[in-house]
């Protein structure tokens, strides 16, 4: 019996779901993100089927846009000023998105909206997708009781979106959108996938569609967070007050690297015992890599990450010295900070590749794709760090993918790809369905994982 409430409500066998599968052709999704301070609009449409034609897209959109709250005096995420942005932006964005929906062909179905001519028709999505969680509640909620309206207003199916899952297949939407029809998706599961924004950190084994196993996760802070804090400690004066940015490690990695990847002269360490040594720096000061000051040095196996350590670090060099800090040392510092932190986060996903080799098992033998994805991905250093060390300790067949900028923070383009793959598997959500604060997508966890929650179920 599946957890939770999907259940089969139409085919009567795996068969019948595959050919049902393979007689939708064309398929047009309306997605909306709202999990945190993003209002997040997008229209996807996706090819599938044998008699498409040879060169189309395997998928297009028509429409994406975000707006993000302002939050700049809050120097963070006001839930309040990001619940009046969403209520604010989200109804002019869908309105916006609509007028990019297709002309119906014949014998699809129809939408009428008022343009300033007069009322056009336009062709109706074929279902809804939508953020369920994990996020605020608040800001979740506005999104889905939207979505929910547009499926009963247009009688279409709703697909309630896991947000880590979509990070996790956001690669996936970037390859639909170069390749075409016939190709084979990629990356093909299974694959490793490296979660990094403000509120996640964590490495995750994608092993199918609804089947994601965590591997590590932060005990503390996550990683984003963290740059965030080292960035108020480290900047000149006025630096983050005048960028007007409530998220700053684009202003972190743009002071310590000006030149861009020209100033990354890095070359990763070749031993483990390297990695925990500590460096010390002209200026006298140093810092402990996380999860290694222990006597036996066990934590330093851990399958685990931890920034609040390096985070206080980082506060006592910079409010020590404050007065006297050159601009030179300060650069220094956001150089050693990032590189102990992404050092960091390079040595769990080395440990991940032993241990799923030492297992030796046909799925695991298939990995040659580490996914890193989330809005820490867009730091261009840490994809410095990450390829020097799977060159050095002998993984240089491993495929680092990093989605585009604009697709490695929240967007509804992802949720909208999300929601077209877990619609063409056969899963859709009922109307009853509930935000979701947490939500995990490793099937042990308590809640079960993507298919284990309430409010879910297979057409």
């Amino acid at each position: 019996m599946l957890r939770g409430l999907w259940r089969i409500h139409s085919l009567l066998s795996k068969h019948a779901c595959h050919q049902e599968t393979r007689e939708i052709r064309q398929l047009i999704t309306l997605a909306i993100e709202t999990s945190c301070d993003d209002t997040s609009v997008a229209v996807l449409e996706t090819a599938h089927g044998d008699d498409t034609s040879e060169n189309q897209k395997a998928a297009g959109l028509y429409f994406h846009e975000k707006v993000t709250a302002d939050n700049a005096q809050f120097r963070g995420v006001h839930p309040i000023i990001a619940l009046e942005s969403h209520n604010k932006q989200l109804a002019p964005l869908i309105a916006k998105a609509l007028h990019t929906l297709p002309s119906p062909d014949h014998g699809s179905l129809s939408i009428s909206i008022r343009s300033e001519s007069g009322w056009i028709e336009k062709k109706k999505p074929d279902f809804i997708s939508v953020t369920r969680g994990p996020g605020m509640l608040s800001s979740l909620n506005t999104g889905l009781n939207t979505a929910k309206g547009l499926a009963i207003a247009w009688q279409v199916p709703l697909v309630g979106v896991n947000h880590m899952q979509a990070h996790a297949l956001t690669p996936r939407l970037v390859n639909a959108l170069e390749s075409r029809n016939n190709e084979r998706l990629s990356p093909e599961f299974p694959f490793l996938t490296l979660l990094v924004s403000g509120g996640h950190t964590m490495l995750v084994h994608s092993k199918a569609l609804t089947h994601h196993t965590i591997l590590a996760n932060t005990v503390d802070v996550a990683i984003g967070d963290c740059i965030d804090k080292m960035a108020r400690h480290i900047l000149p004066a006025g630096v983050v007050e005048k960028s007007g940015e409530i998220m700053y490690g684009r202003l972190l990695e743009q002071f310590a690297f000006p030149n861009g990847p020209l100033d990354h002269v890095y070359l990763a360490s070749r031993t483990r015992a390297e990695d925990l040594a500590r460096k010390p720096s002209i200026w006298g000061w140093a810092f402990t890599p996380p999860l290694s000051r222990t006597r036996s040095g066990s934590r330093s196996k851990d399958m685990a990450f931890s920034f609040a350590g390096l985070g206080s670090a980082i506060e006592r060099i910079c409010h020590r010295n404050e007065t006297a800090m050159t601009l030179d040392e300060r650069r220094d510092v956001a150089r050693e900070a990032l590189r102990v932190a992404f050092e960091h986060l390079a040595s769990r996903v080395l440990m991940a590749l032993q241990q799923l080799n030492q297992a030796d098992t046909a799925d695991t033998q298939k990995i040659g794709t580490l996914v890193v994805s989330g809005g820490v991905a867009s730091n261009r250093f840490l994809r410095t760090v990450l390829r020097s060390f799977l060159d050095i300790r002998g993984y240089a067949h491993i495929r680092l993918i990093f989605p585009p900028t604009s697709l490695c923070t929240d967007n509804a383009a992802m949720i909208a790809w999300t929601g077209t793959e877990m619609y063409r598997a056969g899963y859709e959500s009922d109307l009853s369905c509930g935000a979701l604060r947490k939500w995990s997508i490793d099937p042990i966890a308590e809640d079960g994982g993507i298919l284990g929650v309430d409010g879910g179920k297979m057409k």
